[in-house]
Parts: C-alpha cells; sequence; structure tokens
C-alpha cells in the first residue's frame, strides 16, 4: 500500500480562470503581455513551478477605461493579502504600500505588477494582466537577515504554505473581489485596501515625499506636498 504523492498535483482554478505553467526563470509577466497580445481568451493564468517564490500573472479583459480599469491592482492585492490571511498564522500581519508593494509582519515580502494595452486612461483597453511575486525560501545569493527590510513567507511562520496553495487561494479570492469590484465599483475595494495600508495619513519617502492623505476613486494617491494636493496616478507606476 503506497501513499499518493499530492507533489506535482496540478493547481485548480475557480471558473472563469484556467492556468498555465512555464518554466522556471521565465517571467510570467512578460509572457502574459505576449499571450494578451495574441488576442487569447482573459481569465489565463500563467505560473512558475518554483518552490522558492510564487510568480504568476492574470490575463484580463475589462471593458471599462483604463482610469477605472487601474483599479484591479487594489483588486490583486485584497486577493492576496486574503489568501495570506487565509493560509497563514492567525497572528500574520499583511500591509500594502502604494502602489505595488507587500509587507507581512512589517517587512517587505514581495509586490504586485500591472499592465495594460494602452497608457491612456480615458481609452478601454484590450487587455490588462496583473500578477504577484512573493518569495517563500531566501534567495541563495541573499543570506537570512542581511536586510531587516525585506522578509519570506518561510520566516515568517508560513512553512505550510506552498506556492501552489498559495496560487490556488489567490485565484479564488482575486476572483471574489474582481466580481465586487465589476458589481459595485471601487468604493468597497478602496476601503478594505485602505484599512491595510501601513502609511496613510502618515509622512513617506516612496514612491514620492510628502503626506499620504488617501486614495481618490479610482485608486491614485493623494499627497501632500509643501501646501500642495497632488495626484500620484496609478497609470504612471504601470509596468514598474
Amino acid at each position: 500500500y503506497k501513499m499518493k504523492t499530492q507533489v506535482n498535483k496540478e493547481p485548480s482554478f475557480p471558473p472563469l480562470f484556467r492556468g498555465k505553467s512555464l518554466p522556471l526563470k521565465k517571467s510570467t509577466f512578460s509572457e502574459a503581455i505576449e499571450e494578451a497580445k495574441k488576442n487569447i481568451d482573459p481569465g489565463l493564468i500563467l505560473y512558475n513551478e518554483d518552490i522558492g517564490e510564487l510568480n504568476a500573472s492574470i490575463i484580463l479583459s475589462p471593458d471599462i477605461k483604463l482610469r477605472e480599469a487601474l483599479g484591479m491592482i487594489l483588486v490583486n492585492q485584497m486577493g492576496l493579502a486574503d489568501s495570506l490571511g487565509s493560509l497563514g498564522p492567525p497572528e500574520l500581519a499583511i500591509h500594502f504600500n502604494w502602489p505595488n508593494r507587500i509587507k507581512v509582519n512589517g517587512a517587505y515580502c514581495g509586490y504586485t505588477f500591472c499592465k495594460a494595452s494602452t497608457n491612456l486612461e480615458e481609452e478601454i483597453p484590450e487587455w490588462l494582466v496583473i500578477g504577484i511575486n512573493v518569495p517563500f525560501l531566501w534567495n541563495k545569493s541573499i543570506e537570512s537577515g542581511s536586510n531587516p527590510d525585506e522578509t519570506v513567507l518561510s520566516e515568517e511562520g508560513c512553512s505550510e504554505i506552498t506556492p501552489n496553495s498559495l496560487l490556488e487561494s489567490w485565484s479564488r479570492h482575486t476572483l471574489v473581489w474582481l466580481n465586487r469590484f465589476l458589481d459595485e465599483g471601487l468604493l468597497s475595494v478602496h476601503n478594505a485596501w485602505c484599512e491595510k495600508c501601513e502609511d496613510i495619513g502618515k509622512k513617506i519617502t516612496y514612491p514620492k515625499r510628502g503626506d499620504f492623505i488617501g486614495l481618490d476613486e479610482n485608486g491614485n494617491m493623494l499627497l501632500k506636498q509643501f501646501n500642495n494636493t497632488v495626484t500620484e496616478k496609478l497609470v504612471d507606476y504601470m509596468d514598474k
């Protein structure tokens, strides 16, 4: 009698999503952009089978203007936060720094990324790619503790989480937030995101210096510099 191993089990995705694994070290982000340009059906999730990190990208096809569609950046981060919250230990603290940094227990632990077919806010993009990069293990070239501002999931009591289990959970939670966003607009996502943003109401130096007042209705940053309030736009941070 042999126990069945689940090691190479294909990840399962919620309805509307389907998966495609890529060889290690191949960027899911650039591959997703190439696939999207071929008018592929939306809902494809590209992912690397890597025990050291999760790198995954989703191809979407929003039928709203880019200005509003970029709210999916916040949707993506809420999906990741909820999946880490459901899989990780109860005391795991997950926070965001606008526009794309993820923090776990106070240290940087991955980031999200985004790219659309257009940079013009008033255009409806033909495609939008959102994705995540989350480290599970230290890169061999980096010693644990060499940068106290950064961490990996295995250091934060998350050794039970595998990249595949996070991939499945992220796809489900992101779909839930995506449906809320499409049904209700950005407001419900916006409020939940702001609760997890650690520097609203504080002085910040990243991505710009100033007082971070909050977000506008499309998820752009409102930043007070000297006596002026300026808007840092999500569109300017695509693909960075």
